[in-house]
């Protein structure tokens, strides 16, 4: 599932390919929206807030997508489309006048509301160590909140802190030697936080270190839990554990991240 890092890195991409530049052609094939036309309006900028992509039109319009399981984005140059295959699944065609297209393929999410209006998409959020507004005492505070609730399902939750995935949750939670189920009462929430944040900095700007946890890149070593379950850990060599099914799984170290 992507993150708020893979969002991160999508709006660089998109960025590059669009702002800046005038939209020959702006459909929205939902059917909220499937009258609105974006022809003819700037491409201003993108931005994102966790795992939410925020893409603002001249005129104050503002188009929030999410890419949730199956969602994608694909740019093609000039006289060029998506493949027919893909094309009963595209919800979003941005096509600018100077030939580049953008195309949402598979977005669950696809709303257009008032630039001035986003918080009413995106306003429920915690902060976002991606975002030049990161307040750390903020999470820290609402993770804090719940003293009862397991630390995994605590930082999990967007309204906490927006961003950290199932993947980034189980890293952080083995790096910190800390067992998914523990109460966050009992972990020291701002350290917790700080790695958090710098890891997921760390992977939204170092192409070469994307999603990597272990700093090993090779398959099936890029990650120290996500994923190995029946394996073992790659720290003690104990067999680890996983709970649940994909996306939302989760995975410990019982050695490493002793419930105690």
């Amino acid at each position: 599932m992507p993150e708020g890092d893979s969002v991160f890195r999508l709006a660089i991409r998109l960025r590059a390919a669009l702002d800046g530049r005038e939209l020959a052609a702006g459909e929205l094939r939902v059917p909220r929206h499937g009258g609105a036309d974006l022809a003819g309006r700037q491409v201003l900028e993108h931005a994102t807030h966790g795992k939410h992509l925020l893409q603002r039109f001249s005129g104050g319009l503002t188009l929030r997508t999410h890419l949730r399981l199956d969602g994608s984005w694909t740019i093609t140059r000039e006289n060029r489309a998506v493949p027919r295959r893909m094309q009963p699944d595209v919800r979003v065609r941005l096509a600018t006048t100077t030939g580049t297209t953008a195309w949402g393929v598979s977005l669950p999410i696809v709303e257009l509301v008032e630039t001035r209006d986003e918080a009413s998409v995106v306003g429920f959020l915690g902060p976002d160590p991606l975002r030049s507004d990161w307040d750390a005492g903020e999470a820290v505070r609402r993770i804090g909140a719940d003293c009862g609730r397991a630390v995994l399902e605590a930082i999990r939750d967007q309204r906490n802190l927006a961003g950290l995935g199932n993947l980034w949750v189980n890293e952080v939670c083995f790096l910190r030697g800390v067992h998914p189920d523990r109460p966050v009462g009992d972990v020291d929430v701002p350290r917790l936080v700080r790695l958090a944040a710098r890891m997921l900095q760390h992977s939204a700007t170092h192409p070469d270190s994307y999603q990597v946890t272990t700093g090993d890149r090779r398959r099936g070593s890029s990650h120290w839990v996500v994923g190995r379950a029946g394996r073992p850990c790659l720290r003690c060599g104990t067999t680890v554990v996983g709970r649940g099914l994909h996306p939302g799984r989760t995975y410990w170290c019982p050695h490493c991240q002793p419930l105690g």
